[in-house]
């Protein structure tokens, strides 16, 4: 294993820092401000698109995808490097068109689309002129558990009707298709009963109920609560194999996994530099409070943190890119443990350091700390990895 980027990657390093120093840090809140006022129908703002079409003119644009023919054709380490990068601001990845739910959507949508699919769909998402959003979780059941999914489509002829109730529909306020997860064969294995059906948010029997209100926040493309009421699609719709609904859930989260994860660690970096910053800048009994041993102790241990994760993921995406998801499945189950914990605790330091403006808007890190703490829930919270983790642990040495 050797992390060193190649040229390509190094060039492309230095295009996204510099396109944060000069477009995304200084235009942030009027940034988070129209995405706020995001509506149904409407995909991305004035500013934003502005900003958008100039990252796609400089290239930097669709970096996630392996291949060529849409992506960069980075593997997955090459682009865990730049996704850091980006997790800075909770608003660059939008900007690159690698945010998600859509990073998923687009990857399912190019292994398991029809042509029709990826002509409807894929194209416009590719070209960031629409967004979708991911409809799988349910309040009335344990999310943690897909197996106990309620949401039923019922075959009519050539249709699915659908009918059912989701929440934390991620984006679903400005998306254009919803991705739906719903049993398809009641009588079928825990594992063989869904099925993955795209839905245009349009579909008379698709209500968009509200954004949950995620820790006091909800605006913009939000965390929605969605009711299908008699939903009405084509077969067609279909995406991938009848009952493989499990299984391309599966394809989508190890990618995911990934550039959330290295996402967390450029979010912890930046929280690190903002306490250093504090640290040294900031008098207090007599002195900076760079020299106070406790925020010594804080920026230290915040240092070795970082760095342990970054590693842990890096090997993670290596492993997958060599091996395959199948041999990296334990990396990516403590890296999402790992990461998501490391980016809170930093935060949290960052937070204590500067004291009173740490909890105010005037800084970035309360807005990150309140939108990523979802991370050790997300794709899994933080029990259910561990508990696979030691699972396979112990069956090594049963």
């Amino acid at each position: 294993m050797e992390f060193h980027p190649s040229p390509r990657v190094e060039s492309l390093r230095t295009q996204l820092l510099a396109f944060m120093n000069e477009y995304v840090y200084p235009a942030e809140r009027e940034l988070a401000h129209e995405l706020d006022e995001i509506r149904p129908g409407v995909a991305y703002g004035r500013r934003m698109s502005a900003l958008r079409e100039r990252a796609k003119r400089e290239g930097l644009w669709n970096l996630f995808l392996p291949g060529t023919e849409h992506g960069a054709g980075l593997t997955n380490w090459e682009y865990g490097m730049l996704c850091e990068i980006m997790g800075r601001s909770l608003l660059a990845p939008l900007l690159f068109n690698c945010s998600a739910p859509d990073t998923g959507n687009i990857e399912i949508l190019e292994e398991f689309g029809t042509p029709e699919q990826k002509r409807r769909w894929l194209e416009p998402l590719l070209e960031g002129t629409i967004r979708s959003c991911f409809s799988m979780t349910e309040p009335e059941v344990s999310g943690s558990d897909p197996t106990l999914l309620r949401t039923r489509a019922v075959r009519d002829g050539d249709h699915w009707v659908i009918n059912g109730h989701k929440w934390f529909t991620s984006g679903a306020v400005g998306a254009s298709v919803a991705i739906v997860m719903a049993v398809t064969d009641t009588d079928a294995a825990p594992h063989l009963r869904a099925s993955m059906i795209l839905v245009p948010v349009d579909t008379p029997g698709f209500h968009l109920i509200r954004s949950v209100s995620v820790m006091g926040h909800d605006k913009g493309p939000g965390h929605c609560e969605v009711r299908y009421e008699d939903c009405r699609v084509p077969r067609t719709n279909t995406l991938g194999p009848e009952s493989a609904g499990f299984v391309i859930a599966q394809a989508r989260l190890g990618p995911g996994r990934i550039h959330h994860c290295m996402r967390a660690i450029g979010a912890a970096e930046r929280a690190l530099e903002l306490m250093c910053r504090r640290a040294n800048g900031r008098m207090a009994f007599g002195g900076p409070l760079a020299e106070k041993q406790v925020v010594q102790e804080m920026i230290a241990t915040s240092r070795m943190e970082i760095d342990q994760a970054r590693l842990l993921t890096l090997y993670a995406a290596w492993k997958m890119d060599t091996l395959g998801k199948k041999e990296a499945r334990q990396e990516i189950s403590m890296i999402k443990v790992v990461a998501a914990n490391v980016c809170m605790q930093v935060l949290d330091r960052a937070i204590q350091v500067h004291g009173a403006l740490g909890v105010s808007d005037d800084t970035p890190l309360a807005t990150m700390w309140r939108s990523l703490r979802m991370l050790r829930l997300a794709d899994g919270p933080d029990e259910v990895h561990k508990a696979v983790i030691a699972r396979r642990e112990l069956k090594r040495f049963a």
